[in-house]
Formats: structure tokens, C-alpha cells, sequence
């Protein structure tokens, strides 16, 4: 076996980012998880109530440390191959605990979420599905070098939009989860399997693309 294989699945970490234990975000997170099983992947689904922390301070940081839910979460990241994030969205952005979650677990070094891919998902009883809270979300991860899947995925009208069985009511609305998925799939399948594949359509801002990536290491 090649040193680069790694036998079993893939690894997908499925974070529902509400707090609220009857969130449809987390009914989206479940919903979501169940088709990445049907790919063959493994799941890993968490919640944010899994990962107490308190407002993040740099004072505590310095004399304490980082907290035990940062350090859980950042575990849980290292071991997936990528993660979907179902975040509701809070006065069009993102929420303040997510954001917390992210700037405690970015102190980590190194960091978890560089060359992770991660797939963005939202349900909101809004029209609009909570698709601005997700463009808000994108910058902090992009910006840590996490390869934000190009297609979002916003459940509009969310507390009318579930199924007895979790699935969506709407036969529209789950085939384009699917599709959206399925997509996302095939991209984290093909720079987990296939490590020879250029990447420089999603560089981390700052790195070199020019040089062959046989040569190249990521730290």
C-alpha cells in the first residue's frame, strides 16, 4: 500500500451550530448526516452544546489555557477529512457562539481548519433560508485556509419543511440537498484518494502555486 493510502471511509464531521435543542438547524444537521452515510462515509455528528466555552479573552487564554470544549472541537475536526457546518443565521450573520467556537479553536496551533473542506449549510423559517448568515460565516473559515465548497445549501420556511421521517417535504428542496452533498462528496473522495490532484484553485491565500505539488508540504 502506497505511504499516502489510508484504508476505511471518509471522515465528515456534521456540526449543528444552534444551541436550541428543537433548532431546525439541528433537524438539518441529522437530515444531512444521514445522506453522507448513504455515500458510504463515515459521519461524526456533533452539537454545539457538545463543546462549552466561555466568550473567548486573551487574558484567560494566557493564564489558563485554552478550554476543554475548544480543545474537544478541535479534536474532532483533526480527525475528519472535512465538515459541514448547519449554522442558523442571527440579524443576517453568523452566530455569536459559532463565531466563538471558531476564534477559540483558531488559537490551536496548528491550527484544524487549513486545507479542511467544509460544506455550509443553513435552515431559517425566513424566506431566504439563512443564506446571509452563511456568506458571513465563509470569511472567518476562508480565511484560516479552509476550502469553502463553492454551493451553499439554505433551507427556506424551515419549521413547515420537514417530513414525520426528517426527510424534506418539499421533493425539490431534498434533491438539491442531495445534488449538493453527492458534489461535495466527490470533491473531498478526490483530494483524499487521489493526492496528485493540483489544487490550486483553492490555495490557502499566500501560498505558492507555481511549484509542483509532489514537492509541495502543508503545515
Amino acid at each position: 500500500m502506497a505511504e499516502d493510502a489510508r484504508p476505511g471511509p471518509v471522515r465528515i464531521l456534521v456540526f449543528g451550530a444552534a444551541l436550541r435543542a428543537g433548532s431546525t438547524n439541528a433537524r438539518l444537521a441529522s437530515l444531512v448526516s444521514k445522506v453522507i452515510a448513504e455515500t458510504g462515509a463515515e459521519v461524526d455528528l456533533a452539537k454545539m452544546r457538545d463543546f462549552d466555552m466561555p466568550l473567548y479573552d486573551g487574558d484567560a487564554e494566557a493564564s489558563e489555557g485554552l478550554p476543554a470544549g475548544a480543545l474537544a472541537l478541535c479534536e474532532r475536526i483533526k480527525r475528519c477529512d472535512a465538515f459541514v457546518i448547519a449554522s442558523p443565521e442571527y440579524n443576517a450573520s453568523v452566530p455569536g457562539a459559532l463565531k466563538n467556537a471558531i476564534d477559540w479553536v483558531s488559537r490551536v496551533r496548528p491550527q484544524p481548519f487549513k486545507t479542511k473542506h467544509a460544506l455550509l449549510v443553513s435552515a431559517s423559517p425566513s424566506m431566504i433560508g439563512g443564506n446571509r448568515g452563511l456568506w458571513s460565516l465563509r470569511v472567518p473559515l476562508e480565511h484560516l485556509g479552509t476550502r469553502v465548497y463553492p454551493d451553499m445549501f439554505s433551507l427556506p420556511r424551515a419549521h413547515e419543511a420537514f417530513a414525520e421521517d426528517g426527510r424534506l417535504v418539499h421533493s425539490g428542496s431534498q434533491e438539491r440537498l442531495t445534488e449538493t452533498i453527492c458534489g461535495f462528496m466527490r470533491l473531498v473522495r478526490a483530494d483524499v484518494e487521489f493526492v496528485c490532484l493540483q489544487r490550486r484553485w483553492y490555495e490557502f491565500p499566500g501560498d505558492r502555486t507555481d511549484a509542483p505539488v509532489t514537492h509541495r508540504s502543508e503545515e
